[in-house]
């Protein structure tokens, strides 16, 4: 198994086509605050972007591979309709309901400005192929493949 790596938030696997991520925390919301800044890293260059607008997110999913992909997706969904990029999460709970899970969250970030924020690539979608949550005592490795 793998030590959750000190400071390292999230990091980027080697995979021939699309972005492999693995995302770090000590809790699972923590790997899943870490597995969206990834996600926007991927885009642009996070450190770049303010956090000046505020979001509630909610999602539901029947486990937790399931949460992992609709809160990531829910994220790309966003920045779609708004234009908004985002820079900073926050899960305060993961909890169960009588169909799964349910993730309350928020999350601050900006419009997107093309003079400030460096276009990456695009992300088109979240994919279950090599999804990996490794629970460990005091960390939680959450693996993903971003479709780029």
């Amino acid at each position: 198994m793998i030590d959750m790596p000190t400071r390292k938030r999230f990091e980027f696997l080697e995979h021939t086509a699309d972005a492999y991520v693995a995302a770090y925390g000590r809790t699972l919301e923590e790997a899943f605050e870490n597995a969206a800044l990834a996600t926007f890293e991927v885009m642009t260059d996070v450190k770049k972007v303010e956090p000046k607008v505020e979001d509630d997110v909610e999602v539901e999913g029947y486990d937790e591979y399931a949460l992992l992909y609709n809160w990531l997706e829910k994220l790309l969904v966003k920045f779609d309709l708004t234009d908004n990029l985002y820079s900073r999460f926050k899960v305060f709970s993961i909890e169960e309901t009588s169909s799964g899970l349910k993730l309350k969250a928020k999350i601050w970030g900006e419009p997107l400005d093309l003079a400030k924020h460096p276009r990456k690539v695009g992300v088109k979608a979240v994919t279950y192929h090599l999804m990996e949550i490794l629970k460990k005592p005091k960390s939680v490795i959450v693996k993903f493949i971003l479709d780029i």
